[in-house]
């Protein structure tokens, strides 16, 4: 597991992987002004600046407010743009360190954009979970750990099975080594709180998966 991830960090500073992680945060802060343009628009619907100092204080809050709410945007955001490229990672993955394998095939693209949608819809609940869990010190921390360490391991082992598998049997073999997927996601979800880093934790993720799930189709 160990050396699995540390492959995936590896290959991370590369340059194939660099274009692909521009890209990714390329476009995801380009989707993270737009809704930051789009809440504001909102906001201003909510308070008159022309009428007393009181629309000033609420004018400062909601914009605190909508600052708050785009860092927790962040990972939602970040998740459904890479998944556009995360067969490309995928395939320089196989390519490099199973290039005696059949290689992967890539999801239908119908079927990835769902995916890719309903786990940035996942990853913004447990966010949003995450968020009322400040008011409970020491237990928030865990909680966040536990739950994304849960969701990326199904999620992105799941992915990178698929690639190999029907969905069916895919999802039940992460069942049959739900531990070992669930470790794989706990060390994917401690690299997803390192800040700014955490912005290639879907490709970094995406390539462990890759190795997570050759170790398990074949252990020797």
């Amino acid at each position: 597991m160990i050396a699995a991830a540390l492959l995936a960090l590896r290959q991370a500073f590369s340059p194939p992987f660099r274009a692909a992680l521009f890209k990714t945060v390329g476009l995801a802060v380009v989707f993270l002004i737009l809704l930051g343009v789009l809440l504001q628009t909102v906001a201003e619907k909510w308070v008159d600046l022309s009428n007393s100092t009181y629309d000033y204080a609420a004018a400062i809050l909601s914009g605190f407010g909508i600052f708050i709410a785009l860092i927790f945007l962040i990972p939602p955001v970040v998740s459904l743009v890479a998944g556009f490229f995360q067969d490309q990672i995928a395939d320089l993955v196989e390519t490099q360190h199973y290039p005696n394998d059949v290689p992967g095939k890539e999801l239908p693209a119908l079927r990835s954009i769902f995916l890719a949608l309903r786990f940035a819809v996942l990853v913004l609940g447990v966010n949003i979970v995450a968020l009322f869990l400040l008011l409970v010190p020491g237990v928030n921390i865990i909680v966040w750990w536990l739950a994304n360490g849960y969701l990326l391991g199904r999620e992105y082992f799941e992915f990178a099975a698929m690639r190999f598998l029907p969905e069916e049997e895919a999802r039940n073999l992460r069942r049959a080594h739900r531990g070992r997927v669930f470790t794989a996601g706990l060390m994917v979800a401690a690299f997803m709180a390192v800040p700014i880093l955490n912005l290639a934790t879907p490709l970094v993720a995406s390539a462990f998966m890759i190795h997570v799930f050759k170790g398990i189709r074949r252990p020797a």
